[in-house]
């Protein structure tokens, strides 16, 4: 009985993608960097005095890479949560820019289930 591969492991075969590469591309996107722990360390020294403001940061890194476990649920169709698919989507991006080509969404590489009715809609029609 064969396996049936997922639409991440068909977009990967169709564009000659390898699992490793993406594993090193997401780990060298989502490493913290020196700016990443500043502003860590300036949200907490804000915490930690009453009375100060926010500290708004652009959205940094997540500091967590694609594991090769959340890359074998992918492609055989497991479940992953919403960020860890998020990493795959960017990771898969930046190796298409490497290789010129256009980048693509989340729906290209997950299967989204479709939202069930709701039961007010259902009430209305019966």
């Amino acid at each position: 009985m064969a396996e049936q591969k997922s639409k991440l492991a068909a977009f990967l075969a169709d564009k000659k993608i390898d699992a490793r590469r993406l594993i090193a591309t997401s780990k060298r996107l989502e490493n913290l960097q020196p700016e990443d722990r500043a502003v860590k360390l300036k949200r907490l020294q804000a915490r930690k005095k009453e009375g100060s403001e926010k500290v708004e940061a652009p959205k940094g890194r997540s500091g967590r890479p694609v594991s090769q476990r959340t890359l074998d649920a992918a492609f055989t169709g497991g479940v992953v949560s919403g960020p860890a698919k998020t990493r795959i989507l960017r990771a898969v991006n930046a190796v298409l820019a490497a290789k010129k080509a256009e980048p693509t969404d989340l729906r290209s590489l997950f299967d989204f289930p479709a939202k069930p009715k709701s039961e007010a809609a259902e009430s209305t029609e019966g």
